[in-house]
């Protein structure tokens, strides 16, 4: 490899490593507001016939506690895994997921 862009990889890889748990916090919030609106769809079809107590109720679960659980577990969990990459490698890598959420929220028309 160029030794300076060798160089270059591992400055923005070691600076995003110092920035990673708000980095793996961002990657989740931006795939649950990318599949969120599926998720309500599903849960809505599911409960659609009960009682409007029991479904407020049942979104009020969802989204309080059901999508702010799953964040804490996903930022986390993302965290730990974006930490096993090399630092030459996790600033394209986090750029590489970016683009793509990016890619998938135009398709979706978030």
């Amino acid at each position: 490899m160029i030794p300076i862009l060798d160089d270059i990889l591992i400055s923005f890889g070691s600076w995003i490593r110092g920035h990673l748990f708000y980095v793996s916090m961002m990657i989740s919030a931006t795939v649950l507001v990318i599949w969120g609106g599926d998720i309500n769809r599903i849960v809505r079809n599911q409960v659609q016939t009960y009682h409007f107590v029991v479904r407020t109720t049942v979104f009020v679960l969802l989204c309080a506690f059901g999508y702010g659980l799953l964040l804490n577990w996903l930022a986390p969990f993302l965290h730990f895994q974006l930490a096993q990459v090399s630092s030459r490698y996790l600033g394209v890598l986090i750029l590489g997921i970016m683009i793509g959420l990016g890619m998938i929220a135009e398709r979706k028309r978030c």
